[in-house]
C-alpha cells in the first residue's frame, strides 16, 4: 500500500503549523501548549480545568488535501502519557463537524492505529445522526483531550501517516 506523510515531526518542524483551541472559546480555563522537544518531536502539553464550564484542550493542523479511500487508516507514532485523547479529521476545513475517534496512551512509545471508517462525526461533543467518515479526502487533524476532570497532559508525537 502507498504510504502518505501527513507530518514527521522534526528539528525543521514549524510551531506554526500547529494551532491551540482551547476551551477558552467557551469561557473555559484550560491551557494547552505545542512546543518541541530536543529531538524535533511536537509536544502537545497543558491543564484541563473543568471550571466555567471547561474541559478541552486542542491542538489542530490544516493541511493540503489528504486523499483517502474507504480502507485508509492513520498511524500515529506518539507517547502519551497514559490517558484518552481524541484523535479528530475535517473533511473540509470549514466544515462545522469533525470526525472523531477516542484512544488510550500507555506511556511508552507506540504506533496508534485508527481506520477512518471508523471514525463517527460530532459536533460539540455530541454524536451526530450521520454516516461515518467515507470522504475521498481530509483538510484538518486534531488531537483533543478532554476526561471530564481536571487533569495535566502530555501528548508526544513523532510523525502522523496514512495508508
Amino acid at each position: 500500500m502507498n504510504t502518505t506523510m501527513i507530518y514527521d515531526f522534526n528539528k525543521e518542524s514549524s510551531k506554526t503549523d500547529w494551532i491551540i483551541v482551547d476551551d477558552g472559546v467557551m469561557g473555559g480555563l484550560s491551557q494547552g501548549k505545542f512546543t518541541f522537544d530536543t529531538e524535533g518531536n511536537g509536544v502537545f502539553s497543558g491543564n484541563v480545568s473543568l471550571e466555567n464550564n471547561g474541559g478541552f484542550s486542542s491542538v489542530r493542523h490544516e493541511t493540503e488535501k489528504i486523499k483517502t479511500t474507504k480502507d485508509s487508516k492513520v498511524f500515529i507514532r506518539l507517547k502519551g502519557d497514559g490517558k484518552d485523547y481524541q484523535f479528530r479529521i475535517k473533511d473540509k476545513s470549514n466544515s462545522y463537524y469533525s470526525y472523531i475517534t477516542t484512544f488510550k496512551t500507555s506511556g511508552n512509545w507506540e504506533t496508534i492505529e485508527i481506520k477512518l471508517s471508523d471514525l463517527y462525526p460530532s459536533f460539540r461533543g455530541r454524536k451526530l445522526n450521520l454516516p461515518n467518515f467515507n470522504s475521498d479526502s481530509f483538510e484538518e487533524i486534531v488531537f483533543l483531550v478532554g476526561n471530564k476532570k481536571n487533569e495535566s497532559f502530555q501528548l508526544v508525537l513523532d510523525k502522523i501517516e496514512l495508508e
